[in-house]
């Protein structure tokens, strides 16, 4: 099993180039963000991966986290990971000021996030899910709640989750029943929950949940879903944690990967009811927790690619050592690292280019929520909220997907020692397995963007984007670097198709819902593909500027021939996606259920 090492030459380039870091800075509140800070942040947490986080990543898939009579004991080593990636400020890295964090910008955060979740994501899930809770708390909680518990979780002394999903009612939460009874100041909930990852530890000494229940008069639907805040452990007046709440782990569940993080069931109740507090309003809980799910599934995204960076690397370290074969082109030669070989050649670009492609769209994003936020300009706010509620399916659902096809292309690289556990590639794949699934499957992503998305504004936010990826498209086409104009038609290309199809998508979604909906993951696909290209474009021309400038050289000349390959070898699949998308879904609902 290769060590992880952060690529944090390219993560450099990103930030700097692509989501223009220097900009950022001069943001009200991210003055602090320098060039310099990123740097130290970006050493720092490629640190702390790779010499805590990673040694622990194949042990604790051996080990798993364990339930005992006393709760939920993580595997060995994690508590003593954690304390340390407490001690260390990272839990607050884009955390509330107020409440202790250091209130630095998103971007920042998802380089951490990524080199985190390569070196081991099922440690990783456990701040992933607080910092969600976290947000959902800042924007809705009472200025009592914030108080008691916005600093605990910030400062990572309690970790958060999110219970939402039930046996019965899995991604449709209007079927949530669980429910809450009021009492004086508080609540009593009844119910059970299921896949609540991290629901029960040891690594903190409380841990807070936030709770979708319905109160006794609550109508039906989702409009009846109300959010509450449910601790462990109920506070004592000094902060401490006191009296046991009544809400327990009564099972944990056997998964395929990410063995280390506990995926909980949840009772609540089963005594005299567990104490909650509601956040925001009542019967608002759905909008609510969609602040933390909206977070959660930007994190998710860059799960996808930060564990396709890990098994990239697992597949390009294996392929430089494993000695098998001649090359084809040489009779009288002696076997070769299959490095060497063309197709291993072929399937470690494939993993290459796509992984800086997911890199670029995942940052540039979290950029764009940073503007969302900070810019001094109310239309530059509304401009990027709307590229931000518009892109984020798409972060989750089309870099979940192309983790799971990289960590794949991982196993297949390493030949027949990709199947055995020993070499580690499997890991990664059954790992990568889970993101396409969790805060909303991908199904459900591509259902977000086709009938809320776009629709909510007439494809505006589209065409907005649509406009900016042509201007790249001129740029490519007018440069003098005779590597780059070859590129300008292939992009401009699969810009028209993503426009056809956006045009279609609307028309249908209005008039043959199931036909946009049977469509709607080969849209988002696409139109991931198109925005990996987009950042692959910029990425040439910049790089180019820099090769010239003598800045260096190699990595640049490196970045230009990358985004090549992904032009020519990956961006092609948006005209396959185009026709598929164009010629309907009407066979795919004319076949009848007993077919099947």
């Amino acid at each position: 099993m290769s060590t992880y090492i952060a690529p944090v030459r390219d993560m450099r380039f990103v930030m700097t180039e692509l989501a223009d870091l220097d900009a950022l800075s001069s943001l009200p509140g991210f003055e602090e963000a320098t060039p310099e800070l990123a740097d130290a942040v970006l050493e720092e947490a490629a640190r702390f991966a790779t010499e805590v986080l990673a040694p622990l990543n194949k042990t604790g898939d051996a080990q798993g986290a364990r339930l005992t009579d006393g709760g939920v004991i993580a595997a060995d080593g994690f508590a003593q990971a954690y304390r340390q990636f407490a001690e260390g400020g990272w839990t607050g890295l884009g955390g509330d000021p107020e409440f202790g964090g250091q209130g630095l910008p998103e971007l920042l955060h998802a380089a951490a996030v990524e080199m985190w979740n390569s070196s081991n994501m099922a440690f990783a899930l456990c701040p992933l899910l607080n910092a969600g809770a976290t947000e959902a708390l800042r924007h809705h909680g009472s200025d009592d709640l914030k108080q008691r518990y916005l600093p605990k979780l910030v400062c990572g002394a309690w970790t958060g989750t999110m219970n939402l999903t039930e046996p019965q009612a899995g991604s449709d939460l209007a079927a949530v029943r669980t429910k809450a009874v009021p009492e004086g100041d508080h609540y009593r909930l009844h119910g059970q929950k299921i896949f609540i990852t991290w629901g029960d530890h040891d690594m903190t000494d409380n841990v807070i949940h936030l709770v979708l229940a319905r109160t006794p008069d609550a109508p039906e639907g989702v409009r009846g879903i109300s959010l509450f805040l449910v601790p462990k452990f109920l506070p004592n007046a000094d902060g401490s944690p006191g009296q046991r709440n009544d809400v327990h782990c009564v099972s944990l569940e056997h998964k395929l990967g990410i063995h280390a993080s506990p995926t909980c069931v949840m009772s609540f109740g089963d005594k005299e009811g567990a104490i909650g507090y509601l956040v925001g309003q009542e019967n608002k809980g759905l909008a609510h927790m969609f602040t933390m799910m909206n977070e959660a599934r930007q994190k998710v995204g860059i799960q996808g690619l930060a564990i396709a960076e890990r098994a990239y690397q697992q597949a390009r370290d294996y392929a430089k050592e494993r000695v098998q074969g001649r090359l084809a082109a040489s009779r009288t030669g002696g076997a070769v690292a299959i490095i060497q070989h063309p197709d291993v050649r072929r399937m470690l670009l494939t993993m290459k280019s796509q992984i800086e492609a997911m890199r670029a769209f995942a940052y540039v994003m979290a950029a764009d929520m940073d503007r969302a936020h900070r810019h001094p300009d109310a239309a530059q706010r509304a401009l990027r909220q709307a590229r931000v509620d518009l892109l984020i399916p798409v972060v989750k659902g089309w870099c979940t997907e192309l983790g799971v096809d990289i960590a794949s292309l991982g196993v297949q690289v390493h030949g027949g020692m990709g199947f055995i556990e020993e070499t580690g590639a499997c890991q990664y794949l059954r790992d990568a397995r889970i993101a396409p699934i969790y805060e909303g499957t991908t199904g459900i992503q591509a259902a977000d963007l086709v009938g809320r998305k776009l629709a909510s504004d007439g494809a505006a936010a589209m065409s907005a984007l649509l406009a900016e990826m042509r201007s790249v498209a001129h740029e490519l086409e007018r440069n003098a670097d005779a590597r780059l104009a070859p590129m300008a038609p292939a992009f401009a290309a699969s810009v028209q198709a993503l426009e056809d199809v956006t045009k279609w998508m609307c028309s249908a979604a209005s008039t043959h819902v199931d036909e946009a909906l049977a469509s709607s993951v080969d849209f988002l696909m696409m139109t991931g593909y198109v925005c990996g290209g987009w950042q692959m474009a910029r990425a040439a021309l910049i790089a180019s500027a820099n090769e010239e400038a003598g800045e260096d050289q190699e990595f640049h000349r490196t970045k230009v021939a990358t985004a090549r390959f992904y032009m020519e070898k990956i961006l092609p699949k948006t005209h396959a996606l185009r026709e598929m998308i164009l010629r309907g879904a009407a066979g795919a609902m004319d076949i009848g259920i007993e077919q099947f």
